[in-house]
């Protein structure tokens, strides 16, 4: 009898491991689910996994359109849906026999959001630290054209097929806990393009650049050395590659329209890498994507007293200002204005990220009639003691608010900066110092802490800059 139980056992085990090979369910990453944002009029990739080698049959409530696509030997498929103009809620079933559903799914706008603290911090502030106008900004959040989806944090060093995180009504409960930069950006595109938002907040918080390049990108610097695979015990968020294989690459591919950046403060010791490490970034997510070259725009740091150890952040910051126009289709939202001298998180993060819905309205789709940059320098003429600085930036002219302009410092031939006075023209800005009689150089607010005071008449601030090429200090 024991023996008939066995062999009876063993078939209906068979015939189990048979039948769920053949008819199995339908498994999607986490970055598909209820309540996602599709990219608007675009070819948009769904993929996952199902009984190995079926058959999987995606149709869209949109059009009723039936797309098929036969999973591999894996189980694993992938299909491209096309998308209408923005709109829904609409429903996508997804079935190899058995059908999987997803509902309440939006067409619009869909953003990635990454980098690291300033990126992470929640609308409603970390602790003892605040976001300016947050109680006001969840109270009244509820919004059925934003949707927010947070990764979890993770490393890997390798590239892994899925992160966990999931999609989230714009409901103040969720706002509360959403990145601040990503949230008020996505508002105020919301606003202005009438369309649905999705938001894809990947972020952590102190890490450098380098774990958010991939294994292909990283190897592109020779300055950067790869990780031990075979490392044991705990993996530390600042090794090369290991937030990208793990919090990026899973959504590689998604349709997105660009992403937003707010990262830097953990590299402000090596500017000289990171002017070409920024762009580099850039290039790698794009190159991973196949998805055209899409948008990336990023938040300069901000203003901060990092004491007398390190490196003048001012370097950073030229650094950042540098790789703005490194590569085509990205830009930067300066703050010099917002920067806290005893706090590294800005409480307004309101107004950058404003700055960097205006960089993609402006950039990104072709809106006109606004500023989205501050003045940026464009030539520098020496007349004996007299320095006269002309901007890119700033066709309605220049101003400092009432304020007398101080951030100014001029150099002659001996690299020793001096305090000059500054007086905004119909040309731009002439500088005076009665210390430097043959001025060569000229800085602005290049200062690890300082308030910047220089803005076009349409409140956007310049960066900190140089005319010198020398060495840092």
């Amino acid at each position: 009898m024991k023996r008939i139980f066995s062999s009876l056992t063993a078939v209906l085990t068979v015939l189990f491991v048979t039948s769920n090979s053949l008819f199995g369910e339908v498994k999607l990453p986490a970055i598909f689910g209820d309540n996602m944002v599709l990219q608007q009029k675009t070819d948009a990739a769904i993929w996952g996994t199902a009984a190995n080698s079926s058959t999987v049959k995606v149709i869209t409530s949109w059009n009723t359109k039936m797309y098929t696509v036969k999973a591999g030997t894996d189980g694993k498929w992938k299909v491209k849906v096309a998308t209408p103009s923005a709109g829904g809620p609409y429903e996508i079933s997804i079935s190899d026999g058995k059908t999987l559903k997803l509902k309440n799914v939006l067409i619009g706008e869909v953003w990635v959001c990454s980098g690291q603290s300033n990126m992470e911090m929640p609308v409603k502030g970390y602790f003892n630290q605040p976001v300016t106008g947050s109680n006001d900004a969840i109270t009244t959040s509820s919004n059925p054209g934003i949707r927010m989806f947070t990764v979890r944090k993770a490393t890997s060093l390798q590239p892994v097929d899925d992160f966990t995180g999931s999609w989230q009504l714009c409901e103040p409960e969720n706002v509360s806990e959403f990145s601040a930069t990503g949230y008020f950006f996505g508002l105020y595109l919301n606003k202005i393009l009438n369309v649905p938002v999705g938001l894809i907040n990947t972020s952590w918080g102190g890490t450098r650049i380098e774990p958010w390049i991939s294994e292909s990108g990283i190897k592109k610097f020779s300055f950067v050395t790869l990780p031990d695979k075979n490392q044991q015990g705990t993996l530390s968020p600042q090794t090369p590659t290991v937030l990208f294989n793990a919090m990026v690459n899973p959504m590689v591919g998604y349709g997105i329209k660009g992403a937003i950046w707010y990262q830097g403060e953990s590299n402000r010791n090596e500017a000289d890498k990171y002017v070409s490490l920024l762009p580099g970034l850039v290039e790698n997510w794009r190159a991973l994507w196949e998805v055209g070259d899409f948008s990336f725009y990023y938040v300069q740091i901000a203003p901060f007293d990092y004491g007398t150890g390190g490196l003048n952040s001012a370097w950073l910051r030229e650094a950042q200002l540098k790789a703005s126009t490194a590569i085509p289709g990205i830009g930067m939202a300066c703050i010099m204005d917002l920067g806290e001298k005893d706090n590294i998180h800005p409480a307004d993060k309101k107004t950058g990220s404003e700055r960097l819905a205006l960089l993609a309205l402006a950039k990104t789709y072709g809106r006109n009639g606004f500023a989205f940059s501050g003045p940026v320098l464009k030539d520098m003429k020496v007349e004996g003691p007299v320095v006269k600085l002309t901007f890119n930036f700033a066709a309605n002219g220049l101003t400092s608010f009432g304020k007398e302009l101080s951030c100014f410092e001029v150099a002659g031939s001996n690299k020793r900066f001096s305090p000059a006075k500054a007086f905004i023209t119909d040309e731009g800005i002439t500088l005076m110092c009665p210390y430097v009689n043959d001025p060569v150089a000229v800085r602005y607010a290049f200062k690890d802490f300082i308030v910047g005071d220089l803005f076009n008449t349409e409140g956007l601030p310049a960066s900190s800059f140089r005319t010198d090429d020398w060495a840092a200090e």
